[in-house]
């Protein structure tokens, strides 16, 4: 097999690859299916359960935090997933040691040695040789999360590929509410407006990507097709990329330029907009002062506050541009109901 030729010298070929899609799609299931496939290769597979992994509270702060693009970032959920992806990398350097969790408070250590258990066991270390592969498990919806993992398996040496589980939203909800511990219909709502799939034309790194329409059963012909995709990752590795930081950083900086540059004439327009309104309403003067120096001072601020969080935290390399028009857009929304209170409230104090 060509796989076993893959890899770093004395080591068996490894894959990780990704399974992203709306809560419910079917990704378990997948999962379960590939698993069992991957066993009547001789192969060493795990899934790796996010949902099982991080606390439900990191997850429950999520779906509260984010109402922007930039709000993505946010460091607690962020670090958990770092986590998680730190297990992996301590598993692929020494497989047969159950080292420290990088990051014990934040992982289950009892749903990661359950992740890794089979693979441990006295068959699966006699089978050292074989491919070892890895399903994540998770809804991945920004481009940023599957990178990351892109960026772990560059390291390493390792396959990579994604697949993509598109099932229409109705049946989602569906399953959703059959399960044991259902989320809040409204996650999967907003959760809708974020997904962003796999796009191989925009981002280089994800041309190993296939989709896979979950709305009915799976068939034979779709677990096949999984089979196929994991089989060609093993056996093309991706490569360690150059360091090329410094071309990062300038490229970083010239975009963060343009987002805030862009997103301050977008704030121009809305702060003129409320005026305008202001002004319809007969607000007075004083007020209307007031209104402008509220307005001023929390645009300073959202643009100060927008241009640090994208320098510090947003995801940024060469292989995936940013879609600056979409960064903005989603941005200044968040300035834009910040527009709408302080309106809301001159208006009705001059009432």
């Amino acid at each position: 097999m060509a796989a076993e030729e893959a890899g770093s010298v004395g080591r068996a070929p490894a894959c990780v690859c990704v399974l992203c899609g709306l809560p419910a799609a079917g990704k378990s299931t997948l999962g379960r299916s590939v698993l069992s496939a991957a066993a009547q290769r001789g192969w060493r597979a795990a899934v790796v359960p996010y949902d099982d992994l991080i606390p439900e509270q990191a997850f429950r702060t999520r779906v509260v935090e984010e109402s922007a693009e930039l709000q993505e970032m946010h460091t607690e959920w962020k670090s958990h997933r770092q986590a998680v992806l730190q297990c992996l990398e301590q598993f692929l350097k020494n497989s047969e040691v159950f080292a420290e969790l990088p990051s014990s408070s934040q992982i289950n250590s009892a749903a990661w040695e359950q992740c890794v258990k089979a693979l441990r066991q006295p068959q699966g270390l006699k089978s050292a040789g074989a491919p070892l592969l890895f399903l994540l498990d998770d809804n991945f919806y920004y481009p940023s999360m599957r990178y990351e993992v892109c960026q772990l398996a560059r390291k390493h040496s390792l396959g990579f590929c994604q697949v993509c589980l598109q099932c229409d939203l109705e049946s989602c909800i569906s399953r959703n509410q059959s399960r044991s511990q259902p989320i809040p219909t409204e996650v999967i709502l907003e959760m809708v407006k974020r997904l962003e799939f796999p796009n191989p034309q925009k981002n280089s790194w994800e041309m190993s990507s296939i989709s896979l329409n979950t709305t009915d059963n799976l068939s034979e012909a779709d677990i096949q097709r999984v089979m196929e995709l994991i089989s060609s990752a093993l056996s093309n590795p991706l490569s360690p990329a150059e360091d090329n930081t410094e071309q990062r950083e300038a490229d970083r900086l010239k975009c963060a330029t343009s987002v805030v540059h862009q997103a301050d004439q977008a704030c121009r327009r809305l702060v003129s907009e409320a005026m305008k309104t202001a002004r319809e309403n007969h607000v007075s003067s004083e007020h209307m002062r007031s209104l402008a120096a509220q307005l001023n001072e929390s645009k300073a601020t959202f643009l100060h506050d927008l241009r640090k969080q994208f320098l510090q935290e947003v995801p940024f390399v060469q292989e995936e541009e940013i879609d600056v028009e979409r960064v903005v857009k989603r941005a200044v929304d968040v300035f834009d109901d910040k527009k709408k209170e302080i309106l809301s409230r001159i208006i009705n104090d001059y009432r």
